[in-house]
């Protein structure tokens, strides 16, 4: 088996920005690559063309290694749908659900899924590029994990670990993993890469140098913070910073849902530089919005509760009425009409509830779930059957996750809604993301040094 590990000091550490960007730099060099993450708890996911659901982040990173995504790339995925309840995608497929109260005893089957999902990348690519989860350092759920140190014991893989210098102890936290690693376990600890560094690296150096001293491992690189570099995001820790920063003509507001997913739907509006996108968690915060966005979520009728209990439902209903434009995406189109009916309990105890009634529909949640991808671009994963008319007046809702992705798609509705004229192509800057992360890498971090760790003998 050829492989990487790619641990973080913590969640949002870089994990997924490393792991990205060497699934480029190894592309380029002609090694057929594929990604991994045995388990990503994300409500942001995709459809693959066979119809399975993963994590976005896997999804993009299987762009950056030029592979076909595919399940096995993300072989567990838990979509958080309360505090203490997640449901299970296993093999892109629905597979019930987790509680807190049998987290351990309740995933040892999902371990054996992930394990023959690696062993089968594995068998099929030169090397694969696994993204852990937190930090391998949790002690509390080590005898369960399957996603950081258990997959690395399993395979025999070399584990690199990333720190965020910008949230400050990077020193602290790289020594204290290692210092909480079991002996077995600190044995596939090959060294350390530092992210989002800024400033003068001299100044750094002996740090650096004392780090090495202390754990006996070497640092692969120091990376810079680029304002360029933002990915498809796994998870909303990073929601607040997710601005345009455009400063443009036309002002966009996506409501900030609790139990927000496929946020990444917007990310093709913040490129427009005609247009300032924002999130938004307050009705002041609509007053003077162009467009309003009801984005998706993974609990459609508990968010339209939290939108009724903030004011934003009158704010977005005060919005359309006005005449300027409202869009909803899947579950904020849901919201939009007239009623949303969970007969089944599939979001929990059975109910009906009336919607915004901005657009005469009716929504009714079934325990199949609508898995379909579409082209050019967009996707959909829902388990509600919207019937009923899409548009009314300026009020437009949708049930496909990427729609806006595609230039053409995008460029008619904003034309439509906002009288703006699209001068963006998101397949294009999504690519040059791709490649600006690969020429990151490549001039900060030891890339051969690291494709060497990946292919050279197991411990």
């Amino acid at each position: 088996m050829s492989g990487l590990l790619v641990a973080g000091t913590t969640s949002d550490a870089g994990k997924s920005i490393v792991t990205t960007g060497l699934c480029r730099a190894f592309a380029r060099r002609g090694v057929r690559v594929a990604p991994f993450k045995a388990q990503n708890m994300s409500n942001n996911s995709m459809v693959t063309r066979d119809g399975a659901e993963i994590g976005r982040a896997q999804w993009v990173q299987a762009l950056a290694a030029r592979a076909e995504p595919e399940a096995a790339m993300n072989p567990v995925l838990l979509k958080p749908g309360s505090d203490r309840r997640s449901h299970v995608v296993v093999m892109g497929r629905p597979a019930g659900e987790v509680s807190s109260a049998n987290w351990t005893d309740g995933r040892a089957h999902l371990a054996r899924a992930a394990y023959a999902a690696y062993d089968d990348l594995s068998s099929r690519y030169d090397v694969v590029v696994a993204e852990g989860a937190g930090s391998p350092a949790e002690v509390n759920l080590r005898a369960g994990d399957y996603v950081n140190m258990g997959l690395a014991q399993h395979a025999g893989l070399p584990t690199v670990v990333v720190g965020d210098i910008d949230r400050g102890g990077v020193f602290a936290a790289f020594v204290g993993t290692l210092a909480l690693l079991d002996d077995s376990d600190a044995r596939l600890l090959a060294g350390w890469v530092v992210n989002k560094f800024r400033g003068d690296l001299d100044l750094l150096r002996p740090g650096l140098d004392d780090l090495v001293a202390r754990t006996g491992r070497p640092v692969h690189g120091v990376l810079p913070w680029h304002p360029d570099v933002w990915l498809d995001s796994e998870d909303a820790l990073d929601l607040e910073g997710r601005r345009s920063g455009a400063g443009g003509v036309r002002r966009v507001a996506v409501v900030r849902l609790p139990r927000i997913s496929n946020f990444t739907d917007v990310d093709a509006l913040g490129l427009e530089p005609d247009l300032d996108v924002v999130f938004a968690g307050a009705p002041r915060d609509l007053a003077d919005a162009d467009l309003v966005v009801l984005p998706g979520t993974r609990a459609t009728i508990s968010d339209l509760a939290w939108l009724r209990e903030r004011g934003l439902a009158d704010a977005v209903v005060a919005h359309a009425a006005a005449g300027r434009p409202v869009l909803g995406v899947c579950g904020g189109c849901q919201m939009l009409g007239r009623t949303v009916a969970d007969p089944h309990g599939v979001e929990g105890a059975p109910t009906t509830i009336e919607g915004l009634g901005l657009l005469d529909l009716v929504t009714e949640f079934t325990p199949d779930k609508v898995l379909r991808r579409h082209d050019p671009a967009g996707y959909e994963i829902h388990h509600g059957r919207v019937t009923g008319s899409l548009t009314e007046g300026t009020v437009t809702g949708t049930m496909v996750h990427g729609a806006l992705e595609d230039d053409a798609h995008r460029a008619a509705y904003l034309d439509r809604a906002l009288g703006v004229t699209s001068r963006a192509s998101f397949p294009a800057a999504r690519e040059r993301r791709l490649e600006l992360l690969g020429d990151l890498l490549e001039e900060h971090l030891d890339v051969d040094a690291l494709l060497a760790l990946a292919t050279g003998p197991r411990r």
